[in-house]
């Protein structure tokens, strides 16, 4: 729960879709949600890990985003892996719409946080990695920390 810029307040990430795809682009959407899920994500009850985003009829939902019950919602409380839907303009959801079904991407809520008051979620347009850009990934990254291990080595 981190603050990177004013206003602006990280609830969760999904890191498992950066070991996992290429994120070509990313868009800011809104969410429609009710009164007691916001005061679960509030409390940080939220999970992307295997959420997803399918295009139906023109309009965005994402699938499988699991937030957790509202302790105090009683009879107010939803389902935690409902659809949910993304607040998009039209002309954004049609164009990501024809980038999915041409080049065989995928759209994936890549973190969700607050932006003011309003709950926003960033949606990746991804390509699925391969093991071997799984392996170079790892490699790359292993690289980089002797490197940066090497360098405090010396000025220390």
């Amino acid at each position: 729960m981190a603050e990177s810029k004013k206003g602006i307040k990280t609830i969760a990430e999904n890191r498992q879709a950066r070991h996992e795809y290429f994120i070509l682009e990313s868009i800011e959407a809104g969410i429609e949600l009710f009164g007691t899920e916001v005061k679960s994500i509030r409390q940080g009850g939220v999970s992307l890990k295997e959420a997803w985003i399918a295009i139906e009829n023109g309009e965005a939902w994402v699938k499988q985003m699991h937030i957790a019950p509202y302790e105090k919602g009683n009879i107010f409380n939803r389902n935690p892996l409902r659809e949910r839907k993304l607040l998009m303009h039209k002309r954004e959801i049609l164009r990501l719409f024809g980038q999915v079904k041409q080049g065989g991407l995928t759209l994936i809520p890549i973190s969700m946080y607050f932006k003011g008051s309003n709950v926003k979620v960033q949606v990746g347009l991804c390509k699925g990695k391969k093991l071997y850009d799984k392996r170079e990934a790892a490699a790359n990254r292993d690289a980089q920390r002797l490197i940066q291990r090497t360098i405090k080595e010396r000025n220390g």
